[in-house]
């Protein structure tokens, strides 16, 4: 990779991993989603730059905080996280082009759905959900994972409606995407998709990412609770909205 693709590369995984930091969310999807979009490298090689970066962002943002994890959602979300991967890449490999972008529209229109209804009412639920909500919301996110590498929206629509502090639901996200990466790392390492050169991409865009999650820990921006949770609906809308039109382009194209 060329200089001067490098940089910018290296300054969007800083900027997301303050924003996944603060959220429990955004790493993956920010990078990958803005890569892909200015092709600054091929999608393949920054989804497992990402997973290997992922690790380092929990080992920075995690420690000191693990006692704020609702332990019951995350191990229930987990079991369903860990066989939905495997089975949506075993998925993906026997859909057609045509299969899979149609199912890629159908999850931007839910994504979307989701994220507009949610931004619009941002109060939490009354009540906790039940163990199984969070195991379905894990089934789906593997599957997404394993299929299209987008294991974020149906976690973060799941967690975020929760009557859990803010800081509680980081945390569980953050530990739910370190488990997804390192799967994602372990498979990739398996394939040989870890070549020497994403090993010393990673070595390069490590000291970054954990200086952003530093700064994330000790100065987060001034938000509330409500605010917070904008953001996130925010996201999941326009995660959707892209989703949706790049789906369509290639249906139509």
């Amino acid at each position: 990779m060329t200089l001067d693709r490098l940089i910018p590369l290296l300054a969007l995984m800083g900027a997301a991993s303050y924003f996944q930091t603060v959220t429990g969310f955004g790493l993956g999807m920010i990078v990958i989603g803005v890569a892909s979009a200015t092709n600054l490298a091929p999608v393949t090689s920054v989804a497992a730059l990402v997973s290997v970066v992922t690790l380092g962002n929990c080992a920075i943002a995690l420690p000191g905080k693990l006692h704020h994890v609702d332990w019951r959602a995350v191990g229930a979300a987990t079991l369903g996280i860990v066989p939905s991967v495997i089975a949506g890449v075993a998925l993906l490999n026997y859909l057609s082009a045509a299969a899979s972008t149609v199912l890629h529209l159908l999850l931007g229109i839910v994504v979307l759905y989701g994220g507009l209804g949610s931004a619009l009412r941002p109060a939490p639920l009354e009540r906790r959900s039940g163990n199984r909500g969070f195991f379905t919301s894990g089934v789906f996110g593997g599957l997404l994972s394993g299929m299209f590498s987008i294991s974020g929206p149906p976690l973060i629509y799941q967690f975020y409606r929760q009557p859990l502090s803010v800081t509680q639901i980081r945390c569980a996200l953050i530990v739910l995407f370190g488990e997804t990466a390192a799967i994602r790392t372990a498979f990739s390492a398996s394939t040989g998709q870890l070549n020497a050169t994403i090993w010393l991409q990673a070595a390069i865009a490590l000291p970054i990412v954990c200086l952003s999650t530093l700064a994330a820990r000790h100065r987060p921006p001034p938000l509330s609770g409500v605010a917070t949770r904008r953001i996130a609906f925010g996201v999941l809308v326009i995660i959707g909205g892209q989703l949706v039109l790049s789906s369509v382009w290639r249906l139509v194209a």
